[in-house]
């Protein structure tokens, strides 16, 4: 999907990750880990429901088109179905405009959905403050958003990266670090409620979680690509299940995802579309214990499309810890010429695994050793990233560690261009 933001493209993908060596920093900063992460209670103000009848809850937008001039905006009803208009005006104009969307319900064993609403705002204006309101005829809520710049090669922007979130204590200082940083659209890449960790898949837990994302999500855009806590089957439940996904599903070039993605990257042209970057559940590149080497199949498949088309940054998450690759490929290796270690390749994304968002399976802190060569920087923490873009040669990434009740930038780089900059921009020495 091609953003309003002129000089980005982000085309996310559902699976996976690996490799080994002596590699880059492995920090030295030990959080306490006394205890794994504590789930926020019910009763939580996180998870406040908003007073009046049929009030609207769990509101969040994601953009609507390819270009930035559309909204999705969603929220949930619980007394009765209620509108399904949305009410909303500039901030330079006194004019209201009004979409109708659609709404539907979904029951899971024993739960049943309030009424879930999207509606698709369309020909807004490019950088531009918009007032909506939601809840028409009933208790009304106003929020608000701006939309993207025009496309342009050099426009800047800047994005947040989380994955892994949950609803813990941890999580919200992970939210609250998030919204005090100067991003405007947050790339989410995988695993949100955890509601299947709950007995019997509590669906609860996913109302729970879009009333303490609201905080984020009604005001600018979360663009979502699925983890495997999103994969809902439960044995306990006979007969019951959501959607099942086999790994092999997205493996190999005869599969849907590899035929979508190879229509697609041809599509985009890096003289109006400066950066490609790729969203992602599982990483690739992983030097931690936990889910190590679960992707490789699908990275002998896809990384040299990668390579050719010149993605500039992978984001990820799956692992519970912060981890940044160097500018690395392994696409020579196949399973029997024994070419199994990575190597140098400045034509290659840096792949970057925000899996820390804080839910409540705790950290993964247990890392191979020695640190592989191809790991810039790691650590088990919680954080989320931010990219800003500056132009078409230059972004700057960071990661913000969750420390002590405030962020800490623990990790940072210049990321150069593939396409209009492609030098060196390693930060270790790789053998």
């Amino acid at each position: 999907m091609k953003m309003g933001n002129s000089s980005f493209v982000a085309i996310a993908l559902l699976m996976s990750v690996v490799v080994l060596c002596n590699g880059g920093k492995t920090s030295s900063y030990v959080r306490n880990l006394l205890q794994k992460p504590v789930d926020m209670p019910l009763d939580s103000d996180a998870f406040a429901i908003p007073p009046g009848y049929n009030a609207p809850q769990q509101v969040h937008i994601t953009q609507g088109d390819h270009v930035g001039q559309a909204m999705i905006i969603s929220w949930v009803t619980v007394d009765e179905p209620g509108s399904n208009e949305v009410i909303y005006w500039s901030n330079s104009s006194l004019q209201n405009f009004t979409a109708e969307g659609e709404v539907f319900t979904y029951t899971y064993y024993n739960y049943t959905s309030g009424f879930i609403h999207h509606t698709n705002i369309t020909n807004l204006e490019f950088n531009t403050t918009y007032f909506y309101v939601v809840g028409i005829g009933n208790t009304t809520r106003q929020f608000w958003f701006t939309t993207p710049p025009e496309v342009g090669i050099d426009v800047p922007y800047t994005f947040g990266i989380i994955g892994d979130l949950g609803q813990t204590f941890d999580s919200n200082t992970t939210l609250t670090h998030y919204q005090n940083s100067n991003g405007s659209t947050l790339l989410y890449v995988g695993d949100l409620s955890y509601a299947d960790d709950y007995p019997y898949h509590d669906n609860v837990r996913w109302d729970t979680w879009g009333r303490f994302t609201e905080r984020s999500a009604a005001y600018q855009p979360w663009i979502w690509t699925a983890g495997n806590h999103e994969i809902d089957f439960d044995l306990q439940i006979s007969g019951i299940n959501l959607s099942t996904i086999c790994q092999t599903s997205f493996l190999g070039t005869s599969t849907l995802q590899y035929k979508w993605l190879t229509a697609e990257l041809p599509k985009i042209d890096r003289t109006e579309t400066s950066w490609l970057i790729v969203l992602m559940h599982a990483p690739w590149y992983n030097s931690y214990y936990s889910h190590y080497m679960e992707g490789e199949p699908m990275r002998v498949v896809f990384e040299s499309l990668f390579i050719k088309y010149k993605v500039d940054v992978v984001f990820a998450g799956h692992v519970h810890a912060y981890e940044r690759s160097e500018r690395v490929s392994n696409d020579k290796y196949n399973i029997t010429n024994g070419i199994c270690t990575p190597v140098k390749d400045i034509s290659a994304p840096v792949y970057i695994t925000n899996g820390d968002g804080g839910n409540q399976e705790g950290l993964s802190i247990n890392m191979t050793q020695p640190q592989p060569s191809y790991s810039a920087y790691r650590e088990a923490s919680f954080g989320h990233g931010t990219l800003e873009i500056k132009n078409r040669t230059h972004a700057h990434y960071s990661w913000n560690r969750n420390q002590d009740g405030y962020a800490v930038e623990a990790d940072k780089l210049w990321l150069f261009n593939r396409y209009w900059n492609p030098l060196d921009d390693s930060t270790t020495h790789i053998p």
